[in-house]
């Protein structure tokens, strides 16, 4: 007999498989070309990095020219060839280059994952005018423009292709604190629904990514800060612990392989369930003035 009054033991999921490994056959995107935007570090790497395991060649795009060529030469260890572009995806112009390079390099690029995007923690009355527009233009209008220029490629050459658009769960819930990020990643996944509709009859799938808590050496100092000021992180997920970025990085291979060409205009999240979170009894309400003087919203 069951004794109802035990409780269960609390595991959390398990630990994911080991870096290199791949629920995909050895060499499924040989002959096939990815663009990473923020390709240059932290998830744009890692997703890049898993592309590249599978036989990818890549096309690295960020700002930063440091980021670009030390990733350049990680990846071009793992397999593939890698060729790298500094671009701000707010210049349509440049972006066309970006294109342009890629062709001439590697071929037309098969997918594009929109992973670039800007972020910080503020109060939405302190918000700055600058400070609005640049993370918008660059999580959103910057994804529009890159992911038209891969449309309009695709459609002039009649070829199948697929769009990933990396995102945030705020996108849904609303994120205080984050007012800029939130309304521009409720755009991209609102584009990844869009466009799959618009798209799909040309062969051009368009799929979302959501990361949940994927600590990485990349991230800006007032996000590791607080991570840091943060005690037992892993604790304070249904899954009792974080993620790995090479999990956001199979997850996106998945989604652009060809067992994933009837998923489109989804957002996949991949967080072990935290953004589904709640608590039986609401917890007292803390102001975002209050959660940034003490380090930052818990994740």
């Amino acid at each position: 007999m069951t004794d109802e009054s035990a409780s269960p033991r609390r595991t959390g999921l398990p630990a994911p498989p080991p870096l290199g490994a791949s629920a995909l056959q050895p060499g499924a995107y040989e002959g096939s070309t990815v663009l990473v935007t923020g390709g240059g570090s932290g998830l744009g790497r890692a997703i890049a990095a898993e592309f590249a395991r599978l036989g990818a060649d890549l096309m690295l795009v960020s700002r930063n020219a440091e980021r670009l060529k030390a990733a350049q030469e990680e990846l071009s260890a793992i397999g593939g060839r890698v060729c790298a572009a500094v671009c701000d995806i707010r210049e349509p112009d440049r972006i066309a280059e970006v294109f342009d390079a890629a062709e001439a390099a590697l071929g037309l690029p098969d997918v594009l994952v929109n992973n670039a995007a800007a972020n910080f923690p503020v109060p939405a009355e302190e918000l700055s005018a600058n400070g609005w527009r640049a993370v918008v233009d660059i999580t959103l209008t910057g994804t529009w423009f890159m992911t038209r220029e891969f449309s309009r490629r695709h459609l002039a050459t009649g070829l199948p292709g697929s769009v990933i658009n990396v995102g945030a769960s705020y996108a849904w819930t609303g994120g205080p604190g984050f007012v800029h990020s939130a309304a521009a990643k409720a755009g991209v996944k609102n584009l990844v629904e869009t466009l799959a509709v618009e798209w799909g009859p040309y062969g051009i799938q368009v799929n979302g990514l959501v990361p949940g808590l994927v600590p990485h050496d990349d991230m800006t100092a007032e996000i590791r800060g607080g991570l840091d000021r943060a005690d037992g992180k892993d604790g304070r997920q249904p899954a009792l612990r974080v993620g790995q970025p090479r999990e956001i990085g199979w997850a996106a291979t998945f989604l652009a392989s060809p067992y994933a060409r009837f998923v489109s205009g989804h957002t996949l999240v991949v967080d072990g369930a935290n953004w589904q979170r709640r608590t039986l009894v609401a917890a007292p309400v803390e102001t975002v003035r209050e959660q940034l003087a003490r380090g930052g919203p818990d994740d």
